[in-house]
C-alpha cells in the first residue's frame, strides 16, 4: 500500500529547531484530510534520528494549542534533543449528523478511541490514527524520528488519551506517560459517559477495559512510568470530571509506588495553559529520563 503524501503547509524556526505543519489524507479517519504539527530539534538528521514525545490536546482544541506559544514545550524539548508530535483531536468535516451540536462531543472531541457505533466508526478512529497511522506516515516520509523511542503526554481529554494509549498499546510502544489534568476515570464522569455512549456500541461497559485509565491501571502487571499534575483550583476537577484520586488509589492498590506513579496536586492552579506552561519543563524532563536512556 502506498503511503499518503505529506503536504507541508508551513514552517517556523523556534528554539533553533523547526516547527512544521503537515497535512495528509488519513485512511484511519475515513479519507478525511488530517493536520499535525511536528517540532524537530536542531540535532535531528538522517544520521541522528531523535526520540519523540506525542502531545494530545483537550476538548475543543486542534493540533495548534500545544505547539503554539501556549504550551511552552518547544524550548525544553529543543534543549533535550527531543521531537514533539502534535496531532489534532478529532476528524474534521465528516458530515455526521449531530457531530457539531456539542462542544464536548464530535468535532474537536474525538476522545482518542476507535468508535464502534456504526454512525461514527468510519471516521472516529483517533486511537489508530495516533498509535499506528501517524508514525507510519512520518517514517515513510523519511523524517528523522526514532520510533523505538517514543513517549506520550496530554491535557484533559488528551491526558485521558495519553494514559490509556500508554497502558494499552502493544509491545510497550511508549516508554513513559504524563498528563496535565487528565480525565482519569472517564466511565465515572459526565464527559466520559457522554463520549462512550455516543461512540461505542457497547457504551460504558465496552470502554472499561479499553479507555478508562483507572480501570486499566488496576489490572496492569507491567512496570510503568507515569506523572500526573492537576490544579486544586481547576473547576473541572471540582465538578468531578477529572477524578485523579481514583486513578491514584487504583495505582497504589495495584502495588505501584510513587516512583512508578506520581500524582501531584498543584495548589491554586486551574485547567488552563497557564497551568500547563508552568509545569511543561517538568514533564519534558520527566520523559527525557526514559527517551534518552
Amino acid at each position: 500500500m502506498t503511503s499518503p503524501v505529506l503536504e507541508k503547509l508551513s514552517s517556523n524556526k523556534s528554539f533553533e529547531g523547526e516547527l512544521i505543519k503537515y497535512k495528509f489524507k488519513s485512511a484511519a479517519l475515513g479519507g478525511l484530510p488530517a493536520n499535525f504539527n511536528l517540532f524537530l530539534p536542531t540535532n535531528a538528521s538522517d544520521s541522528d534520528k531523535v526520540p519523540v514525545l506525542i502531545y494530545l490536546a483537550g476538548l475543543t482544541c486542534t493540533e495548534d494549542n500545544g505547539s503554539a506559544q501556549k504550551g511552552s514545550f518547544l524550548g525544553p524539548a529543543s534543549s533535550q534533543g527531543i521531537a514533539i508530535l502534535f496531532p489534532d483531536t478529532s476528524p474534521r468535516g465528516a458530515g455526521i449528523d449531530g457531530e457539531d451540536d456539542h462542544w464536548d462531543f464530535g468535532t474537536g472531541a474525538g476522545f482518542y478511541l476507535n468508535a464502534t457505533n456504526p454512525k461514527f466508526a468510519a471516521h472516529y478512529n483517533m486511537y489508530t490514527h495516533i498509535t499506528l497511522e501517524l508514525p507510519e506516515v512520518i517514517e515513510a516520509a523519511g523524517i528523522p524520528i526514532d520510533w523505538k523511542r517514543q513517549s506520550i503526554f496530554g491535557h484533559s481529554m488528551g491526558g485521558h488519551g495519553a494514559l490509556t494509549m500508554y497502558l494499552t498499546s502493544p509491545q510497550k510502544q511508549y516508554r513513559s506517560a504524563s498528563a496535565f489534568s487528565p480525565v482519569s476515570n472517564p466511565t465515572k464522569c459526565p464527559w466520559g459517559e457522554k463520549a462512550f455512549k455516543g461512540y461505542l456500541q457497547g457504551g460504558i461497559e465496552e470502554a472499561k477495559d479499553k479507555y478508562d485509565a483507572t480501570e486499566l491501571i488496576s489490572k496492569n502487571k507491567e512496570p510503568v512510568h507515569i506523572l500526573i499534575d492537576f490544579g486544586t483550583a481547576d473547576n473541572f476537577y471540582k465538578q468531578g470530571q477529572l477524578l485523579p484520586e481514583n486513578f491514584l488509589k487504583a495505582a497504589r492498590d495495584a502495588g505501584y509506588d510513587e516512583f512508578q506513579v506520581r500524582v501531584r496536586s498543584q495548589e491554586g492552579y486551574d485547567h488552563s495553559y497557564y497551568f500547563i506552561s508552568t509545569f511543561a519543563s517538568d514533564h519534558v524532563h520527566f520523559h527525557a529520563n526514559f527517551l534518552k536512556a
